[in-house]
């Protein structure tokens, strides 16, 4: 338990900082539900897999490869089936939903949980800046693949983050999707943070007078591999500071789950939620144009690499 767990207490909901996925989910049973769930393989992915499975869920686990996919699988025993999704390969994304079709299980949750953050240099995928590529165009092109597939009551879970706050001022910089006018790594990885809430935002629009719902979240500061990525002076500062500041694993899988899962939000579309509780979005995340303009440059971005 961190530091500031011990502090925070509890939200609205029952359940706030401290608690856990095993929290969330105490008393739930999951059987006959399937959940399709990206980066199953470390950190609050796992995590997720581990206790969604542990309720009797059947969880089709989503790695970058199918080996990675098949290790965490086998680790955590259950009902579960392997991918592999590559988000930043249109191919792979596209395979990916082949496979859960061929399935034919309807899907109670889509979790979009997988991602890289603050990459030191630029990358470019197929002429798009790779974290706003992989975080936002991946896990649309799956989510929207797969829209029929979700169940009446489906829910989809975007895992957002607070350093969404932190994006250009502009917001989404619609003119610099290939950062030719520069890059910055928590600038752009707050750019892609955004992506993923205003997506929730506008599938939330799509859904209305439906069953289905869509929202997005802060997991909280982690100390996990998403870390893997940054400068190795980030890193020595973030595990420095890990005992005392960040959420655990456990932790930090908790709204994610929640979200997917739990009676308390079905219905709620929309929404940004940290620690298991409603929180606040920036003003752009708020902008519901942005939401339109950024729907609408995915889908033209998607039917060019597809």
């Amino acid at each position: 338990m961190s530091l500031v767990s011990m502090f925070k207490g509890k939200g609205p909901s029952g359940f706030g900082y401290g608690s856990t996925a095993e929290d969330v989910t105490e008393g739930l049973d999951l059987s006959g539900k399937t959940i399709l769930l990206t980066g199953c393989n470390s950190g609050i992915g796992k995590e997720t897999l581990r206790v969604l499975v542990k309720r009797g869920a059947h969880v089709i686990a989503a790695a970058r490869t199918l080996d990675k996919a098949q290790a965490a699988c086998d680790e955590v025993g259950g009902e579960t089936t392997p991918v592999a999704c590559e988000l930043s390969e249109p191919t792979s994304v596209q395979a990916c939903v082949a496979v859960v079709k061929a399935l034919g299980h309807p899907l109670s949750a889509i979790i979009c949980n997988a991602g890289i953050m603050a990459l030191p240099k630029l990358h470019l995928q197929h002429g798009y800046e790779l974290q706003f590529f992989t975080n936002h165009i991946g896990h649309f092109l799956l989510v929207t693949s797969l829209l029929d597939q979700l169940a009446d009551d489906g829910r989809v879970v975007m895992v957002s983050s607070d350093a969404h706050k932190g994006a250009p001022k502009e917001g989404i910089q619609f003119d610099n999707l290939d950062c030719h006018r520069g890059y910055s790594p928590w600038a752009n990885y707050g750019q892609s943070k955004l992506a993923n809430h205003l997506f929730a935002k506008a599938l939330a629009k799509r859904f209305e007078g439906t069953k289905k719902t869509a929202n997005s979240l802060h997991p909280g500061v982690i100390h996990t591999n998403l870390a893997r990525s940054m400068n190795p002076i980030a890193r020595v500062a973030l595990s420095i500071g890990a005992p005392l500041v960040l959420k655990s694993i456990p932790e930090g899988a908790a709204t994610q789950t929640y979200l997917a899962v739990h009676p308390a939000v079905a219905g709620v579309r929309g929404k940004y939620f940290a620690d298991c509780n409603e929180s606040y979005t920036s003003a752009h995340g708020r902008d519901d144009a942005m939401a339109e303009k950024l729907r609408e440059t995915s889908e033209r971005i998607v039917a060019e690499l597809t």
